[in-house]
């Protein structure tokens, strides 16, 4: 496996979710979706979202984190994106095995989450007045540092 994996845990909004799975399939990354979803995926603001891209993605649903986990057990090259850390998303070593775990627009990931994997929890640094980033820009931002940092590494 040598694709960056998108982790969205129980996304709200299609737009996002699609505007993520165009970034997915043009970086050749995979999108595991968490659920419950708050949408369908049939839903038509996901396909306007993707656009025509969508049929390119490598899209995987999961029931829950814990069947995830099951099948995706976390080391130290899952990261978990949220506003509630210290450490700066680009001082992280990322490879191409790497999976980006991103919470719900609404609430983020579980603090349980964010709890248990504290040393791997990551933040996207930005003005203190500033509650959050839209999901789709963060996913664009680490991801992309993600694919950066493995072509380095590749060379």
């Amino acid at each position: 496996m040598d694709n960056i994996q998108i982790v969205l845990v129980e996304p709200r909004i299609p737009h996002n979710t699609g505007a993520i799975g165009r970034l997915c399939a043009a970086s050749n990354s995979v999108l595991h979706l968490i659920h419950p979803l708050g949408f369908r995926l049939c839903a038509k603001e996901i396909k306007r979202s993707g656009m025509d891209y969508w049929s390119y993605l490598d899209i995987k649903e999961w029931v829950s984190l814990d069947v995830f986990w099951a099948y995706n057990p976390p080391t130290k090259q899952h990261f978990f994106l949220t506003t509630k850390s210290c450490n700066i998303y680009h001082k992280a070593h990322f490879s191409a095995q790497s999976f980006l775990y991103f919470g719900r627009e609404d609430k983020g990931l579980p603090d349980s989450v964010l709890q248990k994997f504290k040393e791997q929890c990551l933040s996207i640094p930005m003005n203190i007045q500033a509650r959050s980033l839209n999901l789709a820009t963060a996913v664009a931002i680490v991801l992309y540092e993600a694919i950066r940092q493995s072509s380095v590494n590749e060379q």
